[in-house]
């Protein structure tokens, strides 16, 4: 008998989800909400309740290269870092090449011709809520006999008809971008405050900024990005920040993007050989190479860990004053806010509170996954610790100091290759959750994982994580891109379940892909011997690596 599977929501993490399940034979539907897939990259003018919201502006963080699925390369046409709405063209690329579409149910359109049609309509967002009728999964518990089956029931809505199906294993893959965190407790005289204030979920356009005196509290990326935007229309912008942040740029060596220099195999393994303070002093090294940030108020407290935020335009924002840094914020008055450690008052017109965002599962009853303070148990940061058959899986709770879209793919593949192979465990709990409380997922500083380790690790489980040694005697050329190259997604298609003939193609063009948009004015080179002289010595380097770090 097939196994069915639920797959809830069509976003990155649900569309990879659906695809690895059919590649594994599995009977898979999925479930969304609005009226068209894309999740988090589905822009749109309004904000609806239960999914994220972006503002117009949202670029990726991360390359293509970086960023894209392990057997479905971007186009090359598509720029480096991807705009909303081309990221958004590339998963309905790959829905339509993986012919996913037709295991999707979407939001029901009131003439009752489906979501598609909607799709179709609403390219770019525009659709309202009057337009369609939601899907929305309901519930999803424990059916009775769950010790020994493992099964699942799950009950959706459309248009006011609910449905319960039954279903083998579930796959929850409905982000945690949508269910704003707004501590206003911790902000004393918040309630004096005349000032508007709102959550950065609310945020579209910086035209409600003009001619205001705008706070920023946060400084994460959707902080720094709502601030220099700010800058261009208000009279002033403050950012308050307790820890500070490493800020860097996606230009980064040479111009290349900073993710093709910072995530290969040959830095990974540096980093994670070094002792905790040398690595830490190393990185703070490397960021400072392109901008003090203890001259720039922006210097990390040393007792935290932080992801970089990625802004092109920070430092030159804030040495031509058009961005401050305060500390973080003491005490709100009616008009105007007072930080610490500065006695005076700093008179404000808005506050944008980017404070992140609450890790919720409403569907779910609490036992099954629970949530306090943002912590779960989650072995691997994917399977609820406790329960006694693993059919549950939570896809994409994770923020890799890396692109999140392979991470998500690595997940996928290993939770099918799970679920595949469940009817040969035995009643007792799972032997992959023994020991597994120290795998907990806190989510504000454990799940800042380094994203090639981590895939790494799940490759490791299903088969398909690349053998440097072994090709380094059968194919030098591919194992030298692939140790000193970045660590592109389609690394992990070289071999086992899922492998893809055109992985070794699509890692060698890798780079060919990346100047495509930019090398738009073609120039005459000059050959050197140089680079011949690098390809000796990193050779020489990857013996020794391969010799003393495998």
């Amino acid at each position: 008998v097939t196994m069915r599977v639920a797959v809830v929501g069509a976003g990155v993490s649900g569309l990879t989800a659906l695809k690895c399940c059919l590649d594994e034979g599995l009977a898979a539907t999925c479930f969304e909400r609005s009226e068209d897939i894309g999740g988090l990259w589905r822009y749109a003018e309004n904000i609806e309740d239960g999914r994220p919201s972006l503002y117009a502006s949202v670029v990726s963080n991360t390359s293509k290269e970086m960023s894209a699925f392990s057997d479905f390369p971007y186009p090359e046409d598509f720029p480096v870092f991807v705009p909303h709405a081309r990221l958004l063209e590339y998963l309905r690329r790959y829905a339509e090449r993986f012919a996913l579409r037709q295991h999707i149910q979407l939001g029901v359109s009131e003439e009752g011709n489906g979501g598609r049609d909607g799709a179709a309509r609403g390219a770019a967002g525009s659709l309202g809520h009057d337009s369609f009728r939601q899907t929305t999964v309901l519930s999803v518990r424990k059916r009775p006999d769950f010790a020994t089956t493992g099964q699942w029931d799950v009950v959706t809505e459309a248009g006011g008809t609910r449905t319960s199906h039954v279903f083998d294993a579930v796959m929850v893959c409905s982000g945690n971008f949508w269910d704003p965190s707004l501590p206003l407790y911790a902000f004393p005289g918040i309630e004096k405050f005349q000032g508007k204030y709102f959550h950065s979920r609310q945020y579209k356009h910086p035209d409600v900024f003009q001619g205001k005196r705008v706070l920023v509290v946060g400084m994460g990326n959707s902080g720094v990005d709502i601030a220099v935007e700010a800058s261009r229309v208000a009279a002033k912008v403050t950012i308050c920040t307790g820890r500070g942040a490493w800020v860097i740029s996606r230009v980064f060596d040479h111009g290349y993007p900073w993710d093709m220099v910072f995530n290969t195999r040959f830095m990974s393994l540096i980093r994670n050989s070094l002792p905790g303070p040398l690595a830490r002093g190393l990185v703070s090294y490397r960021v400072n190479q392109w901008f003090k940030h203890e001259n720039y108020g922006l210097q990390l407290e040393k007792r935290y860990f932080s992801e970089p935020v990625l802004n092109d335009d920070l430092p030159s924002y804030i040495i031509t004053g058009k961005i401050t840094i305060k500390p973080g914020v003491k005490e709100f008055k009616e008009n105007s806010v007072v930080f610490y450690s500065c006695p005076e008052e700093e008179p404000i017109d808005i506050v944008v509170f980017c404070t992140g965002y609450n890790v919720s599962f409403p569907f779910l009853e609490e036992a099954d996954v629970k949530v306090e303070n943002k912590h779960a148990s989650l072995y691997k940061y994917v399977f609820p610790t406790h329960l006694q058959r693993p059919t549950l899986a939570v896809l994409g709770l994770i923020k890799p100091l890396g692109a999140i879209m392979p991470v998500t793919e690595m997940q996928a593949r290993w939770v099918t290759r799970v679920f595949k192979g469940r009817r040969l465990m035995p009643v007792s709990p799972h032997p992959i959750f023994c020991n597994s409380l120290r795998f907990g997922l806190l989510f504000d500083e454990v799940l800042k994982t380094d994203c090639l380790v981590y895939s790494d690790e799940l490759a490791s489980f299903i088969g398909a994580k690349p053998s440097v040694l072994a090709l380094l005697f059968s194919d030098p050329k591919l194992a030298f891109t692939i140790f000193f190259g970045p660590c592109t997604p389609y690394q992990f298609r070289l071999q086992g379940p899922g492998q893809w003939d055109g992985a070794r193609q699509a890692i060698l063009t890798q780079w060919d892909r990346t100047l495509k948009p930019t090398r738009t004015r073609v120039t005459s080179g000059s050959s050197s011997v140089w680079p011949s002289l690098l390809s000796v010595f990193g050779f020489l380097l990857l013996v020794v690596a391969v010799v003393f770090g495998f």
